[in-house]
């Protein structure tokens, strides 16, 4: 199994996961439960797995966001909401955005059932040591309906590769900051504006970050990636991936192809029917 295939199976999948944090759905069913509307519900949402968990663990496992902002969110989420019931609220939004984006037809599609039992078998490869988000997922029961299904096995595919994504940044000595400055001056992901909103920072301190990051050598005058910079991200892309490779080791190169297939299908129907909002991504 190549890298640059196991690589392609995860960018076909990751939309199917990721959407939920842009669905208007999440936040009132989060909010439903007590959560308060805004950043809130994004965390309590992903960490709740990990049971009422402190601020100091949610950006440690989360990596690039403020701790300021997770503070500001967390525990008190705790108090306004159990960990089970922000569970059960994001599992419901799940369902809703799933209908919205892909039709009705998700629930009886036999693709989609298909892709959840190649998915499942690719995560059961998974392992756990050293990956504390993936791993609280993974004790999660799997829900009953495929798309479901479907969705939380996508999810234990992208916190595996998360959590290896961090050991790798760690290694490089790169801090979450530092990682939000590097990946948005290569132009990849999202945009260097939302990435710093979103993630909490302020424009000093993300000044400062690109500061420190030239005196390394690893940003131009300019803020753009120096020869060095562009290697290094170079260079955790494929230390990301050969982390990551076991679930898709596992799958084997006709699975993941097909898996990667079906992914392809339905991430191109949900982005059509508006699954990120404008903006957010870097545009090549």
């Amino acid at each position: 199994m190549k890298l640059l295939e196991s690589r392609r199976c995860y960018q076909a999948l990751n939309p199917l996961h990721s959407l939920i944090y842009f669905a208007p759905e999440a936040e009132q069913e989060f909010t439903s439960v007590g959560l308060r509307s805004g950043r809130m519900s994004y965390f309590a949402g992903r960490a709740a797995a990990m049971g009422a968990v402190g601020a100091g663990t949610v950006t440690a496992v989360f990596f690039n966001f403020s701790p300021g902002l997770v503070a500001h969110h967390i525990p008190l989420a705790w108090e306004l909401a159990t960990p089970q019931a922000v569970l059960e609220a994001r599992l419901r939004a799940v369902d809703r955005v799933l209908r919205r984006l892909l039709g009705e037809e998700v629930l009886t599609d036999p693709e989609v059932a298909e892709a959840a039992r190649l998915a499942a078998e690719a995560a059961s490869a998974c392992g756990a040591a050293g990956r504390p988000l993936y791993a609280a997922h993974a004790d999660l029961p799997v829900p009953e309906q495929p798309h479901l299904a479907l969705w939380h096995a996508l999810t234990l595919l992208r916190e595996h590769r998360g959590d290896g994504h961090i050991a790798a940044l760690t290694a490089a000595e790169l801090d979450g900051l530092d990682a939000l400055v590097t990946h948005t001056a290569s132009g990849k992901g999202f945009t260097a504006e939302f990435a710093r909103a979103s993630r909490g920072w302020s424009q000093q301190e993300w000044d400062a970050c690109v500061e420190r990051l030239q005196a390394r050598g690893l940003l131009d005058a300019d803020g753009s990636p120096t020869p060095s910079g562009q290697d290094l991200r170079k260079q955790l892309e494929i230390l990301t991936d050969t982390l990551g490779q076991a679930p898709y080791q596992h799958l084997g190169a006709d699975g993941t192809a097909r898996l990667t297939e079906i992914g392809n299908r339905l991430s191109r129907t949900a982005l059509l029917n508006g699954a990120f909002p404008s903006g957010v991504f870097a545009t090549p």
